[in-house]
């Protein structure tokens, strides 16, 4: 009777365990990046009785007869599945698709996170303002590039920064160039392309295009647009200087012919604006000359000053710095850690873990990359946490306990007999 009374209390006790992580992962049903726990029971050693015994000629084997002590907790499992992800609209809430851990420190231990919700400190670093632990990661170079072999550590995004003026330094022409048009018809095309001169202001010009002959074609850049009366100059600072004109031959399936063409540099020339003068040579490769309608268009690089107002994270974990002229520029790259047995992971807290003997080292690098997920700007990803499962579970745990608590109840009765058998 003693005995199956003490394997009922090592089950009211494993029952008590498993309803305490039912509680927790029920508390923590709406806790970011939360991932559920499990436990998982296994019976104590069994009292052998009898032994085994093998076959005989003229008698079978025996199984060996045991009688188990009761149950205990075998495991509590962290179940790493991925959770629903909430849009926030926030672009430094951040949230992985797939395997993979943020990379944060609190000054004196690096430790790693599923929760995303970052925010920009006044020092201008991207941190957890829930407790201050700073992501990590590497921080591009004034070229905006990024050293993802060198260690990691807080990423700093200076809003408020000031750009630099980017001249000119290449002309882009792409698209096509009827080629049903008439030489003798006029008007022929014109495109637009806006350079920016060495003190970031922007100057408007003229591409236009003149049909020659069959396959044959004369841009001339200028700075009033033929398509008006006016041949009044609008921009006195800047003016076209060199050889503002060439030709452009194509084969016989309306590709250009570069070896056949003449295109020449054109030198952009400051007159009173203080710039520095510009020399670029178009770049016509794009175009092509087909029997469809015309849809030449021109583009130019460069851009005037600007300062970081916002920024944006993008599915690799770049941190991509947007500047008020447009100019996007890597500013940053957010790392994320991976782990051969994520489940051997210790919780302390604050949605943090730390490796532990069983979880292996951290295997770092960005993200996208090696086995690690994307990442989603302006997403937190929720807890893994099923209601319905945990509802059905705290029953099993309940019933479970109410069954040890009656084999207590019964074997106290039949105890009480026994003691009356002398009456």
């Amino acid at each position: 009777m003693m005995r199956s009374m003490f394997s009922a209390i090592s089950g009211l006790r494993a029952h008590q365990t498993w309803m305490d992580v039912i509680g927790n992962n029920i508390a923590n049903v709406n806790t970011t990046g939360f991932k559920v726990g499990r436990v998982r029971f296994t019976d104590i050693l069994s009292q052998l009785v009898r032994g085994a015994s093998g076959p005989t000629e003229t008698r079978g084997g025996i199984n060996p007869l045991q009688i188990g002590l009761g149950a205990v907790v075998g495991a509590v499992d962290t179940i790493h599945t991925q959770g629903a992800l909430q849009l926030t609209g926030k672009p430094s809430d951040l949230a992985i698709q797939g395997d993979g851990f943020f990379v944060v420190s609190d000054g004196s231990q690096t430790l790693y996170t599923r929760d995303g919700a970052f925010d920009i400190g006044s020092d201008l670093r991207l941190v957890n303002p829930s407790n201050g632990f700073y992501v990590l990661g590497w921080q591009a170079d004034a070229n905006g590039n990024v050293d993802t072999a060198g260690p990691v550590g807080p990423i700093t995004i200076p809003i408020g920064q000031q750009l630099d003026a980017v001249p000119t330094t290449q002309i882009t022409v792409q698209g096509n160039l009827n080629a049903n048009q008439d030489p003798a018809a006029t008007p022929h095309f014109v495109t637009k392309v806006s350079i920016t001169d060495s003190l970031g202001k922007r100057h408007e010009f003229y591409i236009l295009f003149d049909k020659v002959g069959t396959n044959t074609w004369n841009y001339t850049l200028q700075e009033d647009d033929p398509r008006t009366t006016s041949t009044t100059e609008d921009d006195p600072d800047f003016a076209l200087g060199g050889t503002p004109s060439g030709t452009l031959v194509f084969d016989a399936d309306g590709n250009l012919d570069l070896a056949a063409s003449n295109i020449s540099a054109v030198d952009l020339d400051s007159t009173a604006g203080g710039a520095s003068s510009i020399t670029v040579t178009p770049d016509f490769s794009r175009l092509t000359q087909l029997a469809a309608p015309y849809s030449a268009n021109a583009a130019a690089n460069g851009a005037p000053a600007g300062s970081l107002t916002t920024f944006t994270v993008s599915q690799s974990g770049q941190v991509l710095g947007i500047y008020s002229n447009g100019v996007t520029k890597v500013v940053g790259q957010i790392a994320l850690a991976l782990f051969t047995n994520p489940g051997g992971l210790m919780k302390v807290g604050g949605n943090a873990y730390l490796p532990t003997v069983n979880s292996g080292e951290p295997i770092v690098g960005p993200a996208d990359s090696g086995g690690r997920g994307k990442i989603a700007s302006g997403y937190l990803e929720m807890s893994n946490v099923d209601l319905a499962q945990e509802f059905t579970s705290m029953i099993m745990a309940q019933r479970g306990f109410q069954a040890n608590s009656r084999v207590i109840t019964t074997s106290d009765e039949v105890l009480q007999e026994l003691v009356n058998l002398r009456r």
